[in-house]
C-alpha cells in the first residue's frame, strides 16, 4: 500500500456503491429493493471486502432499502460486523453532501465505509483522488458500476482534514456473484 504524505494514521475511505436494484412498479425510488442480481453480488462484495484486509471501523449507508440491504448481506459475511450508521444525508447526495458527513467521523475511526448511490460517490472519490493507482482513475471516470468497492488512502489526525486531491485511490474493484446453474 502506497502512503501518502501527510500527519496522522494512514485512513482508508471505503465506498461501496448499492448492490443492482429492482424497480417494482409502484414502488418510490427510496422503498426499490435488490434485483436477482443485487442478491448475488453484494454477498461477494462483502467477501471482497474480508478479503482485502480492510474491514471497516464504522460502516455509514444510506436509508434506502437497497442500500441497506446491501449493507446487511455483505456485513453477513463478516465474523463481527462494525458498528453501522443509517443517515438519510447518504441518500441521493452530491459529493459535497457526502464529504461533510464524513468529516463528522470521529477521529477514532481509521477505516470508513460509505453504503451509498451514484453518482454522488463516484463523484466523491474522483474529487478527493489526487492520483491514483495503475489504471484506477481512469476506470473509476469510465464507470462505477452497481456493487462496486473503491477505496482511497489518506494520512490526517481528523476525518474533518480529508478535503479534495489529498487521498489516493488504491484500489477499484467490482465484485459479481456467481449465477445459480439452471
Amino acid at each position: 500500500m502506497i502512503e501518502r504524505a501527510g500527519a496522522g494514521p494512514l485512513r482508508r475511505l471505503v465506498l461501496l456503491r448499492h448492490a443492482k436494484s429492482a424497480y417494482p412498479e409502484g414502488t418510490e425510488d427510496h422503498g426499490r429493493p435488490l434485483a436477482a442480481r443485487g442478491l448475488r453480488d453484494a454477498p461477494a462484495a462483502g467477501r471482497a471486502l474480508a478479503e482485502s484486509g480492510g474491514l471497516p471501523d464504522l460502516a455509514l449507508c444510506s436509508t434506502a432499502e437497497r442500500a441497506r440491504r446491501t449493507w446487511e448481506l455483505a456485513s453477513a459475511q463478516w465474523g463481527t460486523p462494525p458498528p453501522v450508521r443509517h443517515d438519510r444525508r447518504l441518500y441521493a447526495a452530491d459529493a459535497a453532501d457526502l464529504l461533510a458527513v464524513v468529516h463528522e467521523v470521529p477521529g477514532r475511526v481509521e477505516t470508513l465505509l460509505l453504503v451509498g448511490h451514484n453518482p454522488g460517490l463516484a463523484d466523491l472519490a474522483l474529487e478527493l483522488a489526487g492520483d491514483g493507482l495503475d489504471d484506477t482513475l481512469d476506470r473509476l471516470r469510465t464507470k462505477f458500476p452497481t456493487s462496486a468497492i473503491a477505496v482511497l488512502t489518506w494520512r490526517g489526525t481528523r476525518w474533518s482534514d480529508l478535503a479534495p486531491g489529498t487521498a489516493l485511490l488504491t484500489s477499484l474493484t467490482v465484485p459479481r456473484g456467481a449465477k445459480k446453474p439452471h
